[in-house]
């Protein structure tokens, strides 16, 4: 049955698995001085060196958290703490993640001052908005590479021309989708995430530039060059590392087969009556398709789906807790009612042909379903008749 919600969680690759497996009983600590500490220490510093090497950084600038969320964290409130005293305003975009926009509501309570960059019907950032934000006292921009939601890619070299203060770019939607080249984009700090390169959960980086300071949020004995206490779990860093050996090697053959799929399944969905498209057209991750489906609402769509064997989501998972409509979906101009019937598929490693020629088969019969049960739809019916 087709699983397309590989922007919520992908599947670990066994290759993965397989490099993980003789760590979940290592006894060392990375911290030990002795030859099984030495062994961790050593398994630890390959990763990084696997996962800097993916996006053409020093192994030296890539700092392991316990996945986006605390990276995203550590880059907005760390960079913001460290840094205060050359400014108190920070400038994030309208459709970042909600572990940025809530870390900038943090900033906001702790005497910071935070504008958010409006983005386009696309989601692409508005760049004469953004300068015209920017201040002398700015000290921090944040823009995603990519939205998992809507799929749009940002081009963060045009952002890059026009920011004169430390650029943040969370990466986790693009990694291992695109290219994440850290010279390329100039970014001073990116986040990372393992899962979504199929590696585990619970595990993520921070590439921080060299020169970049920024202060630990999580405070213990030192590890990860002062920046994250804690003993390092040794397994998921392995497992994170070969993820990216991995991704660096098939990104590109990967990117255009779902490219394939990406497009079949967004025509097929568009010859659906009232339907449309979510975010930019063609400067989009290749594994996204974003659509609403006028007059019914998501979440009765993805039961409907569910019950046919097939797995989307409405939006990020991280705010799928709540009935409100999205802020990602709402800052591009969507009006309430079309926000709610949009549904994301996301493609992933193991989606296949079927996967696509199931979906089509199915989703026209439940949207009409579901649309012969709604009043809004009925009364257009009648009202074209």
């Amino acid at each position: 049955m087709p699983y397309l919600d590989y922007v919520a969680g992908a599947p670990v690759d066994e290759r993965v698995v397989e490099a993980m497996l003789p760590y979940f009983k290592h006894p060392g600590n990375p911290s030990s001085v002795h030859s099984k500490g030495f062994e961790a220490r050593n398994a630890i510093e390959d990763a990084r060196t696997k996962v800097a090497s993916l996006i053409n950084a020093d192994s030296s600038e890539i700092v392991f958290t316990s996945g986006a969320t605390e990276s995203n964290n550590l880059a907005i409130i760390g960079y913001a703490m460290r840094n205060k005293n050359r400014g108190k305003h920070i400038v994030v975009s309208a459709i970042e993640h909600i572990s940025i926009i809530n870390a900038a509501k943090f900033l906001m309570k702790n005497g910071f001052e935070v504008d958010y960059a409006p983005v386009d019907g696309h989601g692409k950032v508005k760049l004469n908005e953004l300068e015209s934000i920017i201040r002398d006292d700015t000290i921090l921009v944040s823009v995603q590479h990519a939205n998992p939601e809507i799929g749009t890619i940002q081009n963060i070299e045009e952002i890059r021309d026009v920011v004169n203060c430390a650029l943040h770019v969370d990466a986790t939607a693009s990694l291992g989708k695109i290219e994440v080249d850290v010279q390329k984009l100039g970014a001073d700090l990116v986040t990372l995430s393992s899962n979504d390169i199929y590696g585990p959960r619970g595990v993520g980086a921070l590439y921080i530039r060299k020169g970049v300071r920024v202060n630990p949020l999580i405070l213990g004995g030192g590890q990860e060059r002062g920046l994250r206490g804690g003993t390092e779990n040794v397994a998921g860093i392995v497992g994170f590392g070969k993820a990216a050996e991995i991704a660096e090697k098939e990104w590109r053959d990967e990117a255009e087969r779902l490219r394939v799929l990406r497009d079949r399944l967004a025509e097929g969905l568009l010859r659906i009556e009232d339907t449309f498209l979510n975010g930019h057209p063609e400067d989009r991750l290749p594994n996204n398709v974003s659509v609403r489906f006028s007059y019914i609402e998501g979440e009765s769509i993805l039961l409907s789906m569910d019950m046919e064997g097939i797995q989307a989501s409405t939006g990020s998972a991280c705010t799928s807790k709540t009935l409100q409509p999205s802020h990602v979906l709402m800052a591009i101009g969507l009006k309430h009612e079309e926000a709610h019937g949009s549904v994301v598929f996301s493609l992933g490693r193991w989606s296949s042909e079927e996967d696509v020629s199931y979906v089509l088969e199915k989703l026209p019969g439940i949207v009409e379903r579901l649309r012969m049960m709604s009043p809004l739809y009925m009364k257009r019916k009648k009202g074209g008749e």
